[in-house]
C-alpha cells in the first residue's frame, strides 16, 4: 500500500481527482469506481471544475458506484442516485446510460445483486476504484464480518454506521437498516484503488488499517493484500501512523 500524506481535505480532494483525470487520459473507455458520503464531495468539485475548464471529458467513462441503501427510492434526496446525479453527474458529460448504482428499490435485491454483479463483469472490471474508509473499517457497506470472499450482496447495516449517516437523515429511525454493496472480492477486482481518509475522527481507523492485521473484522485491511493501492491520507487523520 502506498500512503501519500496531505496537508488536508482540501489537497486530499485535490490529489484524488488528479488520479481520477489521469486514469481517463490513460484509458479509451475508463471505467470508475466511485463512492458517496461527504469524502468524495471535494474531489467531485474539483472533477466538475476540470470538466467546465475543458481539462476532462467523461463521455466515454463507464461508472459503477459501490452501494445504495435497500427501501430508499432514486428521487429520494438520502439515496445514493440521487447524491450522484446532484454532486456529480448532471455537471458533466457522463452518458446516463453508462452510470450504474445498485436499485435499492427493488422488489428482488438477491437478484439485483446479480445483476449487478453481472454488469461489473461485462465492463470488464473496474479500472479505479475510489474508497472511502468507516469508522469501524468498512469499505462501501461492507461491514465488519463480512467475508473477503464476497460478490455484490445484501448487507444489514451496523450500529455505528447508521449513527454515522444519522445526520443525513432527518431522524435517526429514518435510517435504513439494509443495503446492496459491492463485496469485498468485487472491490478487490479492481485494477487499482485509492482510499481517501481525512479528519482526526478517522485516526485510529487510519492505525488499525496501517498497523493492524489483516482481519474480516477490520475489512479495509483486505486492501493490504491488493497490489495497486494508495492511501490518500491528511494530516490529522494520520497523526497515529510514521
Amino acid at each position: 500500500m502506498h500512503i501519500i500524506k496531505v496537508k488536508d481535505y482540501t489537497e486530499m480532494s485535490r490529489y484524488a481527482a488528479q488520479h481520477v483525470i489521469k486514469t481517463i487520459e490513460d484509458h479509451d473507455e475508463p471505467v470508475l469506481g466511485l463512492a458517496t458520503g461527504s469524502t468524495p464531495e471535494g474531489m467531485y468539485n474539483y472533477l466538475i471544475e476540470a470538466y467546465q475548464k475543458q481539462k476532462v471529458s467523461f463521455e466515454n467513462v463507464t461508472t459503477f458506484n459501490l452501494d445504495e441503501y435497500i427501501g430508499v427510492p432514486a428521487t429520494d434526496e438520502n439515496s445514493y442516485h440521487y447524491f450522484m446525479e446532484h454532486q456529480l453527474f448532471k455537471h458533466i458529460d457522463v452518458d446516463p446510460n453508462h452510470t450504474h448504482l445498485p436499485d435499492g428499490n427493488t422488489d428482488d435485491p438477491q437478484k439485483e445483486c446479480l445483476d449487478y454483479e453481472k454488469a461489473l463483469e461485462d465492463a470488464g472490471n473496474i479500472d479505479l476504484q475510489v474508497l472511502g474508509l468507516g469508522l469501524n473499517g468498512h469499505i462501501g457497506f461492507n461491514e465488519p464480518g463480512t467475508p473477503f470472499s464476497s460478490r455484490t450482496h445484501v448487507i444489514e447495516l451496523d450500529e455505528s454506521t447508521r449513527k454515522a449517516n444519522a445526520r443525513f437523515f432527518d431522524r435517526k429511525e429514518d435510517v435504513p437498516t439494509h443495503a446492496i454493496t459491492m463485496g469485498i472480492d468485487s472491490i478487490m477486482d479492481s485494477k487499482e484503488i485509492i482510499l481517501m481518509v481525512s479528519g482526526e475522527k478517522k485516526k485510529e481507523a487510519v492505525k488499525q488499517l496501517v498497523d493492524g492485521d489483516i482481519s474480516e473484522s477490520f475489512p479495509a485491511s483486505v486492501l493490504k493484500k491488493h497490489p495497486n493501492v494508495t492511501l490518500i491520507v491528511d494530516h490529522p487523520a494520520a497523526e497515529l501512523i510514521d
